[in-house]
């Protein structure tokens, strides 16, 4: 499940200049490490506190998005560019947005998916996210 995701998803905040946080877990280290092959530091934020963080985030003005399933999400196609300081919140990839952190969301957006599989693999679903988020599609 960590595998390369992380540094795979820290190459396309590069790419689209964001930033990554990440969680205080033992593992994001080594995992970043896996799939990131940036020749330069990039910009990654450890936070202890995820929910804190995203509430005081949200609290500051940000938009808060998360890539989920939910009765309300919007098509990918169909979510706007940021126009302000905006998180991406990603979950795991089999139970996703924990429900706390689903209560801190502006918005949900949803990845169509026409196949058998039940989900994208998070830094698949995550690059393209930034990708609508940025403007870049």
């Amino acid at each position: 499940m960590h595998g390369t995701n992380l540094g795979t998803l820290l190459r396309t905040c590069d790419a689209v200049g964001a930033c990554l946080a990440v969680p205080p877990f033992r593992w994001v280290d080594e995992a970043l490490a896996r799939g990131n092959t940036l020749r330069r530091p990039s910009c990654v934020h450890r936070v202890g506190d995820p929910l804190g963080w995203l509430a005081a985030e949200r609290a500051s003005g940000s938009r808060v998005v998360g890539v989920e399933l939910a009765d309300e999400a919007v098509r990918l196609a169909d979510l706007r560019v940021a126009d302000r300081r905006t998180v991406m919140v990603l979950g795991h990839e089999s139970t996703g947005i924990p429900g706390e952190a689903l209560d801190l969301l502006d918005c949900a957006v949803e990845i169509p998916m026409v196949g058998t599989g039940h989900s994208l693999n998070v830094a698949v679903a995550g690059s393209l996210v930034l990708y609508k988020l940025a403007g870049l599609t």
